[in-house]
């Protein structure tokens, strides 16, 4: 019940708040990117003014899922590459909650791939956080979707013979309203590109580059980055969608040469979220439906509605 009297009240959030008192400190190899994530998200909420009541944290599987252990707040520890479609359905359930989905970029490009492409077409109104280091992490090293070609594993000892995945991109076409690239080296850009991220109504994509010094040292740390807002060589019109799509192809090519580019690459405000299309045909409630179930105390049941589909 706490969610729904937490939602929307005004108040200084400390980030310690988010800080749980069961397992406060993180258990990841030392020198993991993720905490950059963990320390980039507290921050980010705290200047939102999110309570931890009114947040809820989707996970996968894999390094990244263990997010939701280290940031007090509710949370869902899903399945491998299911974090979005529960992240959807609590969304859809409790409009009010702000809905953060997180996973690795094995978990989420590849297991849950097919997710990612869906829940960008459709706009839903959230943020994820893709954890992306180049390699499957807690199996210990494999090669994941955005594994470089030549890259050595133990499951291509030979090197990859595949081409990366082209996460900017992908989303871009697949229909993310917000799309981003950050690093664990650049904490303070990480944390505002998640603040603008949650408060951007629609789906906000966040590529978060988070080196792993255990099982990827190709990697490296992901430095020198740029900043592409702050470099004069580099730059381009974020609502231009055209410009995006070749800022997003160079700064794929680049990652893999060497350089890597970050910033805000595309942001539509213009286009409503999937709440809101909904809304506008009538097909979905204002306000909450699961508040109304503890309020009414009556349950509304799907056959109810299926005359409305047939």
């Amino acid at each position: 019940m706490s969610a729904f009297s937490a939602i929307g009240e005004e108040r200084e959030v400390e980030q310690d708040e988010f800080t749980p008192s069961i397992e406060p400190q993180p258990t990841w190899c030392p020198g993991c990117g993720d905490y950059g994530v963990l320390k980039a998200l507290k921050g980010a909420m705290s200047e939102l003014g999110k309570n931890p009541e009114e947040i809820l944290l989707a996970t996968g599987i894999g390094c990244s899922g263990k997010l939701n252990s280290y940031f007090d707040s509710y949370g869902f520890h899903t399945i491998h590459g299911r974090s979005l479609p529960v992240a959807r359905a609590a969304k859809l359930a409790n409009d009010g909650v702000e809905v953060i989905a997180a996973g690795g970029d094995g978990d989420g490009y590849g297991i849950g791939g097919n997710h990612f492409i869906h829940t960008a077409r459709e706009n839903h109104d959230m943020t994820y956080i893709v954890f992306n280091n180049e390699v499957f992490g807690l199996t210990k090293g494999q090669t994941s979707p955005t594994s470089p070609k030549g890259h050595k594993s133990k499951t291509q000892p030979n090197g990859n013979a595949k081409t990366p995945l082209r996460p900017l991109s992908l989303s871009l076409t697949a229909g993310s309203s917000y799309v981003a690239r950050t690093a664990a080296v650049n904490p303070n850009q990480a944390k505002e590109i998640i603040k603008e991220a949650v408060q951007h109504d629609g789906f906000s994509h966040v590529d978060f580059l988070t080196q792993c010094p255990t099982w990827n040292k190709d990697a490296k740390q992901y430095v020198p980055y740029v900043d592409i807002q702050d470099s004069e060589e580099y730059g381009h019109d974020v609502h231009d969608r055209q410009a995006a799509q070749e800022a997003m192809y160079e700064t794929e090519n680049a990652l893999y040469e060497g350089t890597v580019l970050t910033g805000r690459y595309f942001v539509d405000d213009e286009r409503p979220s999937y709440q809101e299309e909904k809304r506008a045909r009538g097909d979905m409630p204002e306000g909450s439906l699961a508040e109304r179930y503890f309020e009414d105390g009556e349950w509304e049941r799907s056959y109810d509605f299926i005359d409305r589909h047939a």
